[in-house]
């Protein structure tokens, strides 16, 4: 860009591909103008330019090309490559940041937020626009999306060969493993973890993806005003939290045990297939754009499990009580976890649940959605009832 372009901008004012800045703004504004250009059309980002288009220059040069570019790859997710270029214009510089339509589309600030341009401004995108987004970046499901931080270094390659091993019978050589992670959509062709596949087999998922777990809590009363009496945040693998959700729950359920014949038999308070059916789903269901932990609450008189997002697309509470609709939000975690046997690719584990505690407990599971959370809740039996 020249002198004279830049005076043909500032005539024809801010647009959808040019927005003007007289200083360099904070952190959070200056990402939410980045994002905005990537997920719209790309553009420019001029600074120096007043808002009644006076040119007022940029004092530390140095300094505000760093910034910028600091909250360009560690402030946008994913990280958003930019071309900073200068105009001298009678002794003022300018600074111009290029910001190109982005190809991993959607981008969202560090805070979580997603923004377009529209028109000469820059707003918050709706869901059904990131969903758009999605769309025209041909990756509409985000557990396929590569964790653009995150090297391949960064999934745990034996237990990946363990995974080939003990639930598809594959032995491969190594110059197939990353074959087998591509095919899996564990990583992208460009060789980088998917969410999926950090989730799964990642050695420290939480370091890419703090908000991926879950957080227990036993609360000696009824209601969640009550503080827990102890807590705990359950993390690690996809498998792993699964585990350690179940033991969890082990510590405060009852069990009891029974003389039949010449043996002994354990009966639990809650089948281990309902509490690990209603663990699996909020995993595997769950909206991973929403910076929310999954919670795991033991009352005295319920298990709730609180899964982030509303209920995808079409789903509804009265069609998960009847198996009658079977839509999958985050396919790749959903094919993993059928691999391994937690699921069985026909929609009906709300129903099984439900199915299953009338029968054994005659009491019923209670579903419910909120605007930002779905609620299963489990009765309990009561302390003086037999199992």
């Amino acid at each position: 860009m020249d002198k004279l372009e830049i005076q043909e901008r500032i005539l024809k004012g801010e647009n959808l591909h040019t927005e003007f800045k007289e200083s360099l703004p904070d952190n959070e504004t200056l990402a939410k103008s980045i994002v905005c250009f990537a997920n719209t059309d790309g553009g420019q980002l001029i600074i120096g330019i007043s808002n009644s288009g006076d040119i007022v220059g940029v004092e530390d040069l140095d300094e505000a090309v760093r910034k910028i570019d600091d909250v360009a790859f560690n402030r946008c997710e994913p990280p958003i490559s930019i071309l900073p270029e200068t105009v001298d214009m009678d002794g003022e510089i300018v600074l111009i940041i290029n910001i190109p339509k982005g190809e991993q589309r959607p981008y969202r600030t560090k805070s979580g937020k997603y923004y377009i341009r529209s028109g000469n401004r820059c707003r918050q995108a709706s869901w059904q626009e990131v969903r758009r987004l999605y769309q025209t970046s041909e990756s509409i499901y985000y557990d396929e999306t590569p964790i653009s931080k995150a090297p391949l270094g960064s999934l745990d390659m034996d237990y990946f060969r363990y995974f080939l091993e003990k639930h598809l019978d594959i032995s491969p050589e190594e110059s197939l493993i990353e074959s087998y992670l591509e095919n899996l959509k564990v990583i992208t062709h460009n060789k980088k973890p998917t969410l999926a596949g950090i989730l799964f087999f990642g050695d420290n998922p939480q370091a890419f993806i703090p908000f991926a777990k879950i957080i227990a809590a036993y609360i000696p009363g009824k209601d969640i005003s009550i503080p827990p009496s102890d807590r705990k945040d359950l993390e690690g693998k996809i498998p792993y939290i699964i585990d350690g959700s179940i033991k969890f729950l082990k510590l405060y359920l009852r069990e009891e045990h029974r003389i039949k014949g010449f043996e002994s038999e354990l009966y639990h308070e809650i089948p281990e297939e309902v509490l690990r059916e209603g663990i699996v789903n909020a995993i595997a269901h769950r909206d991973y754009t929403i910076n929310a932990s999954i919670r795991l609450f033991i009352f005295e008189d319920r298990i709730e499990i609180r899964t982030p997002g509303r209920l995808p697309n079409t789903v509804t509470i009265e069609s998960m009580k009847i198996a009658g609709c079977h839509v999958l939000r985050n396919p790749t975690l959903y094919n993993l976890l059928y691999k391994i046997g937690m699921v069985t690719d026909t929609g009906s584990g709300v129903y099984r649940m439900i199915k299953t505690i009338k029968e054994k407990l005659n009491r019923e599971i209670k579903l419910n959605t909120t605007e930002t959370e779905f609620i299963l809740s489990i009765p309990r039996t009561p302390e003086d009832a037999n199992l």
